[in-house]
């Protein structure tokens, strides 16, 4: 199969990349390299140096390439940037996603999978673990932006017959995260644990999250190939983690005997988040599969790696 990635020289993304490569797909990526790296780009895939913003720029690659799928994960990832600047946010995820939504009609491309946020879309949780027909409020305007990129894919379906996946992601962590951004405290905290830096704690660290590793992402993004259509999935453990023991997770893992600086609680944090992935079990046959320490284990040792 033909497939383009958007975002493909991101964390996330880069992975799927590889995965799909290692499946015998043909694979092509687009990415800015704004936040992607071009260490993570798989040397089998063509690459092409493009941001989603640029209509004509996407429309050119998907001529040449004409994709069977487009896998879609090129966004403005920063929650606090996206409350700065909600032009550049509402530009890049939202006229972005047109962009690519447009340029693969064009060329009939049948699929795209998009990946959503089912950290940010629900805002805070009504009840946890969240369901996919938990009601949508969203606390920031990445969140908004993220979900109405969801609205757009449902209207090209119906208008358009482009057929969608829509994959929300609890909090992704592992190898290739970066630890120099503001998501990701998994990557942020292993980094300065490693470099005896102190970490700061935001609130009282009762705040929870829902980590999902890695490997657990890609293999989903494998099963909705050709399954899920039309469909929305959560993608978590379900299992809310609080930061005062993800801090003494990495702690223990790195060998770091220090204590966090806390400072106040930002604007746009959700204090609660977990993901309910039972229709990801039922229809697609995905459930996790790495727990919270070994995908610690196994992110600390690749950021060990890359500091030496």
């Amino acid at each position: 199969m033909k497939i383009v990635v958007t975002g493909g020289a991101g964390f996330i993304a880069s992975h799927i990349v590889d995965r799909y490569v290692q499946l015998g797909h043909q694979v092509a990526i687009i990415d800015n390299l704004s936040t992607g790296r071009r260490e993570n780009i798989n040397p089998q895939a063509a690459f092409y140096e493009v941001d989603i913003t640029d209509a004509a720029a996407v429309a050119e690659v998907m001529a040449a390439e004409k994709p069977e799928l487009i896998n879609h994960h090129a966004a403005q990832m920063s929650v606090r940037r996206s409350g700065q600047e909600p032009a550049f946010d509402a530009a890049t995820n939202i006229l972005g996603g047109i962009n690519v939504m447009e340029a693969v009609l064009a060329v009939g491309t049948s699929k795209i999978i998009y990946a959503s946020s089912g950290g940010t879309v629900y805002g805070e949780l009504e009840y946890i673990p969240a369901d996919e027909s938990h009601p949508i409020r969203p606390a920031s305007h990445y969140g908004v932006s993220k979900h109405t990129v969801e609205h757009y894919l449902e209207l090209y379906n119906q208008a358009q017959g482009l057929v969608y996946t829509i994959l929300r992601y609890a909090n992704v962590y592992g190898p290739r995260q970066n630890p120099h951004g503001e998501a990701g405290v998994v990557a942020i905290f292993g980094n300065q644990m490693l470099h005896g830096e102190q970490s700061t704690i935001f609130g009282d660290g009762s705040d929870t999250r829902d980590y999902v590793f890695i490997d657990d992402i890609v293999d989903a993004n494998s099963r909705v190939l050709d399954h899920g259509d039309n469909e929305i999935f959560n993608l978590g453990t379900g299992q809310q983690i609080t930061v005062r023991e993800t801090f003494a997770a990495i702690s223990a893992a790195t060998g770091f005997t220090g204590q966090p600086h806390y400072s106040e609680s930002r604007v746009g944090d959700i204090a609660h988040n977990a993901l309910d992935a039972a229709k990801a079990r039922q229809v697609l046959g995905w459930e996790p599969t790495v727990d919270f320490e070994q995908g610690i284990q196994r992110t600390i040792e690749y950021l060990r790696e890359a500091a030496e």
